[in-house]
């Protein structure tokens, strides 16, 4: 099916907008430009989208679909059978795809829920964005995420598990190289893995043409990841400055996931988060909002990351990722461009996905706002007209009001 969208206000992802026209066939953009429609595509269907936006569709690359964002979500996971868990999971993609989410990186579900889910969405069982899993996170024993993945200690084991998550359909390949909020008994600053233990990981996933990332708080964590060869550090809540240049140096892309911690400190004790949980994220918040503007300031790559699906950070809300960005000395612009070709970038998927230029695939979002004017308008559900992937309608708020 063949559609030519006119008069709308086009945020590209990169980097440009303008009042133009778009051209979408058999799942790809055939055109894009601005000013009116070309005339070879006149005797096309066309949509007038005078008053609404024309953006890509945004990723998410650090999400959790099988936890809801409850107050404890260790509680739910040890709680769901891998059947539930995969049904919930489906359900948080849908909302993820709803608030115009294309494309997410899970970092982490045990059991294969997310593995379940990506052959369900295959099938046409229910509605995906596009996904890219890790399947378990390697961790030490007794590491940060050790009841949700795969423990492992010393070169061979660590190679060994990532062998077998590539096995089982891993697209990236999630290490631990640091203590982490949620678990108790790991604390931020705690390097766990070695540079050896990763490397061998990290090697595993670019040999087999994968990713691979680390969740990194502490400074020495995140210098060992980098050395390691990681593409990206996860949180990096407490980098320095040595940190920041050695990114810069090697191309190490930064997923900040500042909602995540800002959450469980706005929430607190008081909404059920475990009092130790909330200690850790409060000791890192502030240090985090210096360290991001720091690095940002100094050039370090940026994809978009969440952590959708830890305490109170909820799936369908991603967007409010942007608005930190923008608190945090991103232009609206920026931050678009973070969310979109700049993510796509570290998923290896810049040639596909992540912006609107002719001869990618049809990922793209209408909304009823202008983001560079308010990037707030992002987060609000009813400034969502439709979500497209690959060219398919995957979300119409018309179609959602009227089951109302």
């Amino acid at each position: 099916m063949s559609i030519a969208y006119t008069n709308a206000f086009i945020i590209n992802g990169c980097g440009e907008a303008f009042e133009g026209h778009m051209v979408v066939d058999e799942g790809r953009i055939e055109a894009v430009g601005p000013g009116s429609l070309p005339e070879q595509y006149q005797g096309l269907a066309q949509k007038d989208l005078a008053g609404k936006a024309l953006l890509p569709g945004f990723i998410d690359c650090h999400v959790h679909l099988r936890s809801d964002g409850l107050a404890d979500t260790r509680a739910q996971q040890a709680a769901d059978s891998v059947a539930v868990a995969t049904m919930r999971s489906a359900r948080n993609a849908m909302l993820t795809l709803q608030a115009g989410i294309t494309t997410v990186r899970d970092c982490g579900s045990k059991g294969g829920a997310d593995f379940a889910l990506r052959k369900a969405a295959q099938e046409g069982l229910c509605k995906t964005p596009r996904l890219f899993l890790c399947g378990c996170m390697i961790c030490m024993t007794g590491g940060h995420g050790w009841t949700s993945g795969i423990e492992a200690d010393g070169v061979d084991e660590v190679r060994r598990a990532a062998r077998r998550l590539l096995k089982e359909g891993a697209d990236h390949i999630k290490l631990v190289a640091s203590g982490g909020i949620l678990s108790p008994g790991t604390e931020l600053g705690a390097a766990q893995y070695t540079v050896e233990e990763m490397q061998a990981a990290v090697d595993e996933a670019h040999a087999a043409g994968k990713t691979a990332c680390a969740h990194a708080h502490g400074t020495r964590a995140i210098k060992n990841a980098i050395r390691a060869g990681v593409d990206s550090v996860e949180h990096g809540y407490l980098i320095d400055e040595e940190g920041i240049q050695m990114m810069v140096d090697r191309g190490t892309y930064l997923v900040a996931t500042s909602t995540a911690v800002r959450n469980v400190v706005k929430h607190g004790t008081q909404a059920g988060i475990p009092a130790e949980v909330v200690r850790k994220a409060s000791s890192a918040i502030n240090q985090h909002i210096s360290g991001f503007r720091s690095a940002h300031q100094a050039g370090v790559r940026m994809a978009m990351g969440t952590d959708s699906g830890v305490p109170f950070t909820k799936h369908g809300k991603n967007l409010d990722e942007l608005v930190y960005f923008v608190e945090m000395g991103m232009t609206p612009m920026e931050a678009i461009c973070t969310a979109t070709l700049q993510s796509a970038s570290l998923l290896k998927m810049d040639h596909r996905i992540g912006s609107l230029e002719a001869g990618k695939l049809a990922d793209y979002i209408i909304v009823d706002a202008n983001p560079l004017e308010d990037i707030s308008s992002l987060t609000r559900q009813q400034n969502i007209d439709s979500v497209y992937l690959e060219g398919a309608l995957m979300y119409c708020r018309a179609e959602a009001d009227a089951w109302q």
